[in-house]
């Protein structure tokens, strides 16, 4: 049988709402960014209905091995952020900033792909205006990656902060680092959807 006071504990424990990681003014930019998008994505699924041959034979001409990778970058790296959120909660802020500088570098590899990626279809004569497959694949991707560089970003400018002492507390550390790791697993979540999308599916 429990005790009361386990009991006690457990109605308190249910009594207490859970709350989102962070702060809300960043989960109202990552909705907005979700958004952004599902608009993207909504209209190269219907530009896909129309002209199903023309993406087959883009998504031919692309490098899945490259894809493939990024997609292990992006996983590491946010393993690496809740790691570093966790040890935030814990009160460690060193490895704090070690999981975010290690998240970013992560970051920076996917856009070393992502470019390397690039530089290959550009000299086999791929661009924007080759056809309506490519002004997708290139227009979503480089978007993308543009918020890769941005969570990036928020990343170590947290780290900074926090090596600092910028912080005046764990809490307001911790509010800080969650806000940081939700956007960039934000950006993760987009790239799995966007991986099967534009490498996977025929």
């Amino acid at each position: 049988m429990h005790s009361p006071e386990s009991v006690l504990d457990d109605t308190k424990s249910l009594e207490q709402p859970r709350q989102l990681p962070g702060d809300l003014a960043m989960w109202c930019f990552i909705l907005a960014e979700l958004l952004a998008f599902l608009l993207l994505l909504g209209s190269m699924a219907f530009a896909r209905g129309h002209w199903s041959e023309l993406f087959s034979a883009g998504i031919a001409t692309l490098h899945p091995e490259a894809g493939l990778i990024n997609t292990v970058f992006l996983l590491t790296g946010s393993y690496f952020a809740a790691n570093a959120v966790h040890q935030a909660q814990a009160g460690n802020r060193k490895a704090l900033v070690w999981g975010f500088i290690l998240a970013s570098a992560c970051g920076l590899l996917y856009v070393g792909v992502k470019v390397t990626e690039y530089s290959m279809l550009f000299a086999d004569g791929y661009n924007l205006r080759s056809s309506t497959f490519y002004f997708f694949y290139f227009f979503t991707t480089f978007f993308h990656m543009a918020h890769v560089l941005i969570g990036m970003l928020i990343l170590l400018v947290v780290a900074w902060r926090c090596h600092n002492g910028h912080y005046a507390n764990q809490e307001k550390a911790r509010m800080a680092s969650e806000s940081a790791a939700s956007y960039w697993h934000m950006v993760d979540l987009v790239w799995l959807v966007l991986f099967p999308l534009l490498y996977v599916l025929p």
